[in-house]
């Protein structure tokens, strides 16, 4: 590809170059210059780590190669008073699903990251020896990753703070993704860069944490702008679009699923769970006291942390609950709680963990895995099953592999139940009761995944019948993928979603007082469009194919029973119809694969 020249004087809100290190070279680093007609395209986050690991990743390389990068991502918006702008994006091929991965957090490793004077840090390469990567500036340096390494993130980055002193902010991985665990997570300050196993990816480049401290400014173009804008926001934030959050959090979907008939349960053999009240928003407290936290420059403050029998907290999140709870059968709250807290300190996607384990249950069940131990409902067994996916003792290899590999592997029919999408453990929301959220899920370039693919909201508006997917939950399927790809990459929370009466324009408006730009809402429905594409583009030269837009076996022959006694079902002919739909919209031809004008407009080899 020919070289990028670095535009003198990058727009506001931007350093206008990316920071390149080889970590097996003890850290050596060059600077990618990048261009404003680039950044402008594709924004940060979500979007720039895309356009970065097209220019980066050798065609077909191995997630886990030394040669593949892995990018920390920041965004024009992190380091203004916005209220949740403190995001980045971890960006890399995913050892889960062979396709590009992008992980999304909050925390303070945000801004000092960005302030090290980057819009991102991509690492490459292995480092000869467990290390820590220090960024501060244009000369990286590795040191030695010493007795942290198999400690859980949390624990190394304690460590770490005390041992290099006051100002730096560090992202680790926990011994999940010490051992290639597929599925392994990246946090810091209890925050999770969760799915997709990139945990695994810096794991294998012998990299225990990342750590940064800002050394630098970077500043808005119209700073009085960007006050103004933030009062305004701020004050927005306490209103009713994001009440539930701020007072029960995400678990206050739990009993709202388990009323319509939408909450996965057993492996998705059912749609509702008996036991949901035992773990319910409105219950947990009288069981364990709560306290409430939110992340760095954050307004709404969704964390709630349960105490459990033994003492110990837990943060607790819906999608932790089902995947733990009733994707597995469990009902016993400090059993759910206690198997949270560990996938987080073990550094395990809650989602993929569940999923797996609730696969290999069934299996089990069914006499294709001999582990009789290994039952639905049994809180023990969950928590036996963690300890050796990260073990790799028992069935502990087979399952850190995740659940497409795993199935294929244990067969007996076992892939027609595996609950994956590209290898993507499906997330809390039932597809045949919630059919636009079936086709989100099918077509997304992640996998199935609810934070990139928001059709669930058409589905839950009341607008649409949701047992009856069709040409109005298509469009609606698209739009929220558009909105999800322009908030991932400036990057904001999704939990804010609501708070804007005209979207586009409204984020425009926020990126005209950062940066400088006349950017308007066509222009960033254009850079949706594009970033959604390119994300699809990747896919394609990795390896893609059509089969890959689709759903597990069992949710398009297996009729789910309602609450009310009917059954709801999704049929192989409803779901094609509705993804040859999405395609049309998406400038796709039959095969899912994009025509001559919709490439025009990609910047992937400036």
């Amino acid at each position: 590809m020919s070289p990028v020249v670095g535009s003198a004087r990058p727009p506001g809100g931007y350093a206008g170059k990316a920071l390149i290190v080889d970590v097996t070279a003890s850290g050596a680093a060059t600077v990618l210059p990048l261009e404003e007609t680039v950044l402008r395209a594709y924004l940060g986050g979500a979007g720039l780590g895309a356009w970065l690991l097209h220019r980066l990743a050798p065609p077909r390389v191995e997630a886990c190669s030394a040669r593949a990068p892995l990018a920390f991502v920041f965004s024009p918006l992190v380091g203004t008073p916005l209220t949740t702008s403190a995001k980045f994006a971890v960006v890399a091929k995913s050892p889960l699903t062979g396709m590009l991965n992008d992980a999304l957090a909050s925390s303070q490793f945000a801004i000092s990251g960005k302030l090290t004077g980057h819009d991102a840090i991509v690492i490459t390469g292995r480092a000869p020896t467990p290390s820590v990567l220090l960024v501060d500036g244009p000369t990286p340096r590795l040191v030695p990753a010493g007795d942290t390494w198999g400690r859980p993130a949390a624990v190394a980055e304690e460590a770490l703070r005390r041992r290099l002193g006051r100002g730096w902010r560090i992202a680790a991985i926990g011994p999940a993704g010490e051992r290639g665990v597929r599925y392994a997570t990246i946090s810091h300050a209890g925050r999770h860069a969760g799915r997709g196993g990139l945990g695994a990816v810096l794991g294998a480049k012998n990299i225990k944490a990342v750590a940064v401290r800002a050394t630098t400014k970077i500043g808005p173009a119209d700073p009085d702008g960007v006050l103004a804008a933030a009062r305004d926001l701020r004050a927005r934030s306490f209103g009713p679009a994001t009440a539930k959050y701020r007072e029960l959090g995400t678990l206050a979907n739990l009993l709202a699923f388990n009323a319509i008939s939408t909450l996965p349960t057993r492996n998705f053999t059912g749609a509702a769970f008996a036991d949901a009240p035992k773990l319910a928003a409105e219950e947990l407290p009288e069981l364990s006291s709560a306290t409430r936290g939110g992340c760095a420059s954050c307004s709404i403050g969704c964390e709630h942390i349960y105490r459990r029998r033994d003492g110990r907290g837990a943060r607790v999140e819906y999608e932790n609950v089902f995947a733990l709870g009733p994707m597995c059968g469990v009902s016993d709250p400090d059993d759910v709680l206690a198997a949270s807290a560990r996938c987080d300190e073990l550094g395990l996607d809650t989602i993929s963990a569940g999923g797996t384990i609730a696969w290999a249950m069934e299996c089990a069940q069914r006499g294709l895995l001999d582990a009789p131990w290994l039952r639905f409902g049994d809180g023990a067994a969950l928590l036996r099953a963690l300890e050796e996916i990260v073990s790799g003792d028992g069935l502990g290899a087979l399952l850190a592999q995740g659940s497409r590999r795993a199935a294929a592997i244990v067969g007996g029919g076992s892939e027609e139940f595996a609950p994956h999408v590209k290898g993507m453990e499906l997330p809390g929301y039932e597809p045949r009761t919630l059919q636009g959220m079936a086709l989100g899920l099918a077509v997304n370039a992640r996998g199935a995944d609810h934070n990139r693919s928001g059709a669930y909201e058409a589905d839950l508006s009341g607008a649409y019948d949701r047992l009856a997917g069709g040409d109005t939950q298509v469009a609606a399927a698209v739009a929220t993928e558009d909105r999800a790809a322009v908030m991932d990459s400036m990057i904001l929370c999704k939990f804010l979603r609501g708070v804007f009466d005209e979207p586009y324009q409204e984020w425009a408006e926020l990126l005209r007082v950062v940066t400088g730009w006349d950017v308007d809402a066509a222009e960033l429905r254009a850079t949706a469009r594009r970033i959604v594409l390119a994300k699809r583009m990747f896919n394609l030269r990795e390896g893609w194919t059509p089969a890959e837009d689709w759903l597990p076996a069992r949710l398009l022959r297996e009729p789910v029973r309602l609450r009310s006694g009917r059954e709801a079902s999704l049929t192989p002919a409803r779901l094609r119809e509705m993804i040859d739909g999405y395609y049309a919209i998406r400038g796709l031809d039959r095969e899912g694969r994009p025509d001559g004008p919709a490439l025009a407009d990609l910047l992937v080899s400036a």
